[in-house]
């Protein structure tokens, strides 16, 4: 099969592959939005400190630094629809694994679960960026994957309303895990089938294929024999490290902060952080790029995740959780900015960058678990000072990193 490239988006009609990394994007954020009412879950059901509780969500994102590279290789053997196929096995596998853990009330099992469900993130991941990033035209990039956003972020406030049916956080039984979990498991084989027959073409990026013509993007590449040689990709792995960071602290911590203040509904305060982000997200798919750039998006984003993360430190508690929840505005449009731009001119080594962003995915990782480590020396409010110098960083990058070459 020829490969096709970033001109995919000229013939025909790409409704159909888009409706479907719809779906791949669903469950990534399904996958991780688990995580967000396991970590109270597990804290209270085996008397967990509030750093070794978030390591559940170290060891999901851990996967993203270990398995990156190799996510890199795979993709590149068999290309991006069969990477997304073989994602769905890991994620199988990890998810089953929480069904032994529960049994056996094991933390050390709970944790290889979740760095082998991490594994099928890693992979997912890896599949189904650069290649919605690929689709079309780079400059309605950010567009794009503003659209796979709402997706995402809808499973991560499903995800804790759907295991909130099962699982009580108020009297938490590890044995009630069983049931939702192989029936996600089931879930998770049948989409891996199905991924499988899916017409979902192979996509390469302009300047990728050895054998293409001479153009500005692969003549840029070429003149570079690693891929370190590209400081605006290094520079947006450490921006995309720390926007996961702080993305995975504003969706993953707000039901442990509504339960520490008393609140009534806990699992519900995800749903206001996803909705602040879908509103992000539905202004990058109606603006970008007809009115602004993804570059202003990223910095007008940037602007708002600093002053919201002061706020949430500095304001009364009942009050300053809507900061947190509103840091779901400041980083609904980073994911998108962030990806686009750093893969710019990467040309034969996009797939190579590509695993590199996500393995920037541990972000996700180390700023909670630092987040739960400071939340039990100063309380879980002046833990959110973790995020400030994270925004810091990703308004450097919007204003001035994304330009080195």
């Amino acid at each position: 099969m020829a490969a096709e490239t970033a001109t995919y988006s000229r013939r025909n009609n790409y409704v159909i592959p888009i409706i479907i990394i719809g779906v791949m994007f669903f469950v990534i954020g399904f996958a991780l939005g688990i995580n967000g009412y396991l970590i109270p879950f597990l804290k209270k059901a085996l008397d967990l400190s509030s750093a070794e509780s978030y390591l559940v969500l170290a060891a999901t994102f851990s996967a993203f630094v270990v398995f990156g590279y190799p996510s890199g290789v795979i993709i590149s053997k068999i290309g991006y629809r069969r990477g997304m196929m073989v994602s769905f096995f890991f994620f199988a596998v990890g998810l089953a694994l929480f069904v032994p853990s529960a049994r056996y009330e094991s933390l050390g099992l709970f944790l290889l679960a979740s760095f082998i469900s991490g594994m099928g993130n890693t992979l997912l991941q890896a599949s189904v960026n650069p290649y919605i990033t690929i689709l079309g035209p780079q400059e309605s990039a950010a567009m794009r994957i503003s659209i796979m956003g709402i997706i995402n972020k809808a499973a991560w406030a499903v995800a804790p309303i759907f295991l909130s049916l099962f699982l009580n956080l108020d009297a938490p039984s590890l044995q009630k895990m069983y049931f939702p979990f192989f029936l996600i498991v089931g879930i998770f084989v049948l989409l891996g089938i199905a991924v499988y027959f899916a017409p979902l073409p192979e996509v390469k990026a302009e300047g990728e294929d050895e054998s293409e013509e001479e153009t500005p993007v692969s003549s840029y590449a070429r003149t570079k024999t690693s891929i370190l040689q590209f400081p605006h990709l290094i520079l947006g792995v450490i921006a995309l490290f720390f926007y996961v960071g702080v993305e995975t602290i504003a969706l993953a911590t707000i039901v442990d902060y509504a339960d520490s203040l008393g609140l009534g509904n806990p699992a519900t305060y995800t749903t206001y952080t996803v909705i602040f982000m879908v509103i992000g997200y539905l202004f990058g798919v109606f603006f970008i790029p007809k009115v602004i750039t993804q570059n202003t998006a990223l910095k007008i984003n940037s602007w708002l995740g600093v002053a919201a993360s002061l706020a949430i430190v500095l304001v009364s508690g009942n009050y300053s959780i809507w900061f947190v929840a509103l840091l779901g505005l400041a980083n609904s449009l980073m994911w998108p900015a962030i990806w686009p731009l750093a893969i710019a001119d990467l040309g034969r080594f996009t797939k190579t960058g590509a695993s590199l962003l996500v393995m920037g995915i541990v972000g996700g990782a180390i700023l909670p678990l630092a987040f739960g480590g400071v939340k039990d020396i100063v309380g879980i409010q002046a833990a959110y000072w973790v995020c400030f110098p994270a925004y810091l960083f990703i308004l450097f990058y919007a204003l001035k990193g994304h330009k080195i070459r």
